[in-house]
């Protein structure tokens, strides 16, 4: 399998439902992540394109997703909780070579723009995407603006995330992961950042099924490319249910409505 071909699986079409499941290296006990095995087999039940994982989840699971529509994207990418001021210092964890012998089809990594450990990030990103690109494996970038050091353009009314997605596309990212911006208006701008796909994060669970989803409507008719949405879908009471109405919503373009009457939310 080459790097289309990769791309292909984790973007059909060049849109994609990722659940990334990090978050248990960085933040546990977290709601959600307890049962590792039954959640991934639930999100490749829903049919989701890309599950988001740190290297040893993907080694442990990714035979499931062996004969499906699902691929693993490993990310790279950590901190934890407990490194005090350097807690949103995101370091590499490993080398693109292990993707493939782990089960991966793609690699992933974060920047947090405007955090003093920003040069050191975007460095780390680079380097993981020129081992990638050598490797023929499709790169995803997590960059987020929120750091302390963040300095806004007088006019920039996405609050730097224009500016975050253009850095993941310029680094070499194949797709990245943005953030809705609040309306319309502000995330079409988003959304013509960078000519890669963009997919929507989710931001902290609410349990609101409704209200997330209809973010989710509002962000792919400005453009979005699907979703990368973690704690929204495996913090849910049903993530089996949450991720196959996103996956109706980005790919099958159902609505609000019909998604959460299909899935029984």
């Amino acid at each position: 399998m080459n790097k289309d071909q990769r791309l292909a699986t984790l973007l059909p079409n060049g849109r994609g439902v990722w659940i990334p499941i990090d978050h248990g290296a960085s933040d546990y006990p977290n709601p959600g992540l307890e049962d590792l095995e039954g959640l991934i087999q639930s999100l490749i039940n829903a049919g989701v394109n890309a599950i988001v994982a740190q290297k040893g989840v993907v080694s442990k699971y990714a035979h499931l997703c062996h004969g499906t529509s699902t691929g693993m994207v490993v990310h790279y990418s950590v901190s934890t909780r407990h490194a005090g001021p350097q807690s949103n210092n995101k370091v590499l964890v490993g080398h693109a070579d292990e993707t493939l012998p782990r089960g991966g089809i793609g690699v992933s990594s974060q920047v947090n723009m405007g955090s003093e450990y920003e040069p050191e990030m975007i460095q780390r990103m680079g380097e993981l995407n020129r081992q990638a690109m050598h490797l023929d494996l499709p790169a995803f970038g997590m960059v987020y603006a929120r750091g302390p050091h963040l300095n806004h353009m007088v006019d920039d009314d996405t609050t730097s995330q224009a500016h975050a997605v253009r850095l993941a596309f310029e680094l070499g990212c194949d797709a990245a992961k943005c953030v809705w911006t609040g309306d319309s208006a502000s995330f079409g701008k988003v959304a013509k950042s960078a000519p890669i796909p963009l997919l929507m994060a989710g931001g902290p669970s609410t349990g609101d099924s409704l209200a997330i989803l209809t973010m989710v409507e509002s962000a792919l008719k400005a453009g979005a490319s699907g979703v990368c949405m973690g704690r929204q879908v495996f913090a849910h009471p049903n993530p089996e249910a949450m991720a196959k109405a996103l996956v109706m919503m980005v790919h099958d373009g159902a609505s609000v409505e019909a998604a959460m009457e299909t899935c029984g939310l």
